[in-house]
């Protein structure tokens, strides 16, 4: 009887270590994240399920966790989740285009970092044909504030980004975009709670078509 409870406790204790592990890597290290909407197309994919680096942007520690775990500022051209600056309890996903100095601009939906035109066609798409007179496609010069990102969707023509709502605090970005572990091409839930009833019936559902409508060749795809 007592070696019965030794090895319950044994397997209870290594739950509990996995748990706290994994509790300390999702919230400090690799957190996931879906995509819900098409305003990152086609760099990502509505249903595209990705691994979140939380740890790129953090506070530097020792030589040793620096050497083993790099870290450095956001950089232009990053793909970054961050809490949406209108609805704070929301995260986004979004390209940062401009860094704390820059000044940005929109001419004619091309865009302008410091003067010098951004060719940036090989992720961005514009799905809209006309060019419209509002700050979708004219913005700015404005100039990123410090310790401030622009943040812009590579869908240029469908995405609610810092065009509309101002540039993103550096406190708000959790993490940058590593790449894609799962994709669905099914029903994908807009983050918004409906209830036990509808989430039960979206996990059916999922569990369903997995086979079917998992985009089973965006499986580990790196972003950039």
């Amino acid at each position: 009887m007592a070696s019965s409870h030794s090895t319950v406790r044994e397997y209870f204790e290594a739950l509990l270590i996995a748990g706290i592990f994994l509790g300390f890597s999702n919230t400090f290290l690799v957190k996931t994240f879906y995509i819900p909407s098409a305003s990152m197309e086609e760099t990502l994919l509505v249903g595209d399920h990705l691994f979140v680096n939380r740890f790129i942007y953090g506070v530097s520690g020792s030589r040793l966790e620096d050497a083993l775990l790099p870290r450095r500022d956001v950089r232009r051209g990053d793909v970054v989740i961050f809490r949406s600056p209108e609805e704070p309890d929301i995260d986004m996903v979004k390209r940062c285009v401009g860094i704390p100095g820059d000044e940005v601009q929109i001419i004619n939906k091309q865009l302008y970092i410091n003067d010098e035109w951004v060719d940036d066609s090989a992720v961005i798409q514009h799905s809209d044909p006309r060019v419209l007179n509002g700050r979708r496609d004219n913005f700015g010069p404005m100039t990123v504030p410090a310790n401030q990102y622009f943040c812009m969707g590579d869908n240029r023509d469908n995405s609610n980004d810092s065009r509309f709502w101002g540039t993103v605090p550096a406190y708000f970005v959790k993490g940058r975009a590593l790449l894609v572990y799962w994709s669905f091409g099914g029903e994908t839930s807009d983050g918004t709670w409906r209830g036990w009833g509808a989430k039960l019936q979206q996990l059916g559902e999922t569990a369903i078509g997995f086979f079917a409508k998992t985009r089973w060749n965006r499986m580990f795809h790196i972003v950039r």
